[in-house]
């Protein structure tokens, strides 16, 4: 599930059986992880941020999510691009 969704049915209202087991199932993924959930805001802001400078993006379409196997754990960052963002003069690669 990614993180954005995950985030909107937890604070959107409805039945209480059904928000604490999504709560109850994102506290499990983010403490086997020991990731807090204030964390992954605080990173998918400074990503979106670094990201920003490079390309425009569409903010209200970035979707952070976990992946995990039995061996390793994914971070994967999904957002549109809209265009390269040439306004900052980059040097070229």
């Amino acid at each position: 599930m990614k993180f954005n969704t995950l985030l909107k049915k937890l604070m959107k209202k409805g039945d209480s059986k059904d928000v604490a087991k999504q709560r109850l199932k994102f506290a499990l993924m983010t403490d086997k992880l020991e990731i807090k959930t204030d964390t992954l805001g605080n990173l998918q802001r400074d990503l979106v941020e670094v990201i920003s400078r490079y390309f425009e993006i569409d903010k209200e379409a970035v979707n952070i999510d976990i992946q995990r196997s039995e061996e390793s754990s994914a971070l994967i960052f999904n957002t549109p691009i809209l265009s390269a963002n040439t306004r900052r003069g980059l040097p070229a690669a």
